[in-house]
């Protein structure tokens, strides 16, 4: 369930006034406006602001994207709050003031604070009255990724603030839950940031300028209570589907663990053993250097020393290498370079951009032959298995060809053995990789293992679905 999608949906219906439903006896946001304007013009005359904070930009009708239900107003987020931002940061120690903490946008999140790690920097007396906020004000992600990360400063005590972070003081008590979400809408639509610039970001006048569809004060607050009633319940949906993908990777986990042990499936001793089979595929690989298609030095086996096997393995079964078992395929290792391949016009290259977690796009990719293999990227966790006529890798995506052997099996042992080995450097280094014993079943039994972690894993994700 794309549960992002029906958030963005709630909140779409939320500031287009179809989310609840109006009551013609709610004070129109005119007078809410009427109210703000008073109270500032009341600041204005104690001297706590300045005039400039009285004056409003008009909204012209191209700036307004949608009709809105009467007994709402647009305006701007400026027109509703008094805006300020912290203190720029500073390591010097002499400067004035006394020490204060601040938070910055590390310790900012959509709705709450992180405050295990809070720094500490001098104030001045009216520093800490204009870069500080107190219980109430929403405080906003200037710049970073984070742009436009909001929450509502609700602890009962002040807090200092750094530069990159916008304080928006409500005019009158109850404005910023609903203005919280219509922010968190624009950001997730990806319509808070400025367009065309390398670093996205939101400055004040970005933040003061944008204009939003204004319900009357009752009206928001029936608003902001009813999405937090559905996002609550969106919360249990996705912490549910955490769960259920938890649990599938865990039951993927120890069928793997199963399979690649010799646990799955029971063994027949009529089968051809492994041995037999590891004798085939040198017999192999032998033919292909002949032909021209292998080195001489892909032949060489390094022995296997007993502090290498991480476990035992049924009768019949043998541990091999990697390498003593597979070769690349479009690769430099055996002279099939992607820009010769090119040249001739015939072929398009799959570039690491193009895979996925579980397959590949082969957008703009053609057909070399029917040959099915395994590709990895530069990751382990990055392995696929083709099992379509495969397609020739840039440099970093590797294609392994199993010589007389299934490869959807050395497909998953690799997912079995990159959670094992991801700390240990082969993630990154495909030559690591290589090296490693892989534990070889005969080859029927091999077949039995990867239909049996199929039907199992068939049956897991219809349970989940």
């Amino acid at each position: 369930m794309d549960t992002k999608k029906i958030r963005q949906k709630v909140l779409d219906l939320a500031i287009h006034g179809k989310l609840v439903k109006q009551d013609p006896n709610d004070e129109p946001a005119s007078v809410l406006l009427d109210r703000i304007r008073a109270e500032k013009a009341r600041l204005v005359k104690e001297g706590k602001i300045k005039k400039s904070d009285l004056i409003e930009k008009p909204i012209s009708e191209d700036e307004i994207p949608f009709e809105v239900p009467e007994g709402w107003e647009w305006c701007r987020i400026g027109d509703l709050f008094l805006h300020s931002s912290g203190k720029q940061q500073s390591s010097n120690i002499e400067s004035k003031g006394t020490p204060q903490k601040f938070i910055t946008t590390s310790n900012l999140y959509w709705g709450r604070f992180v405050l295990d790690k809070v720094k500490v920097m001098n104030f001045t007396e009216e520093e800490i009255k204009t870069c500080s906020a107190t219980k109430g004000d929403l405080l906003v992600c200037e710049g970073g990724a984070g742009y436009g990360r909001s929450a509502i400063w609700d602890k009962d005590f002040d807090i200092c603030l750094q530069n990159h972070v916008h304080r928006l003081r409500p005019c009158i008590k109850g404005t910023c839950e609903y203005v919280y979400y219509f922010i968190y809408k624009l950001k997730e639509s990806n319509q808070l940031g400025i367009v065309g610039t390398a670093m996205p970001g939101l400055s004040a006048n970005r933040l003061k300028s944008l204009i939003l569809p204004l319900p009357p004060l009752a009206e928001q607050h029936r608003i902001v209570k009813a999405v937090d009633e559905l996002f609550e319940q969106i919360d249990i949906i996705e912490r549910s589907e955490k769960e259920l993908e938890e649990a599938a990777n865990k039951t993927r986990d120890k069928l793997l663990n199963l399979a690649i042990q010799g646990h799955l499936v029971p063994q027949d001793p009529n089968e051809e053993p492994a041995s037999v089979l590891l004798e085939r595929i040198r017999a192999e690989k032998a033919r292909l250097v002949k032909e021209g298609k292998l080195k001489k030095k892909d032949l060489e086996e390094k022995p296997i020393s007993p502090d290498e096997i991480p476990f035992d393995i049924p009768e019949g079964w043998e541990w091999c290498r990697l390498e003593s078992i597979t070769y690349l395929v479009g690769n430099k290792d055996n002279q099939i370079l992607s820009k010769d391949i090119l040249k001739e016009g015939l072929f398009r290259v799959v570039s690491q951009g193009q895979q996925l977690y579980d397959g590949y796009s082969n957008e703009e990719t053609k057909v070399i032959n029917d040959l099915p293999l395994v590709m990895f990227g530069d990751h382990t966790r990055n392995v696929k298995y083709v099992d379509f006529p495969f397609i020739i890798g840039a440099d970093g995506t590797k294609f392994l060809k199993a010589i007389v052997f299934i490869p959807k099996y050395l497909y998953y042992w690799v997912q079995y053995v990159s959670i094992k080995i991801r700390d240990r450097g082969y993630a990154r280094h495909f030559a690591l990789l290589k090296s490693i014993p892989v534990p070889l079943p005969p080859l029927p039994e091999q077949r039995r293992i990867v239909e049996k972690i199929e039907e199992i894993l068939s049956a897991v994700e219809k349970l989940h679905s």
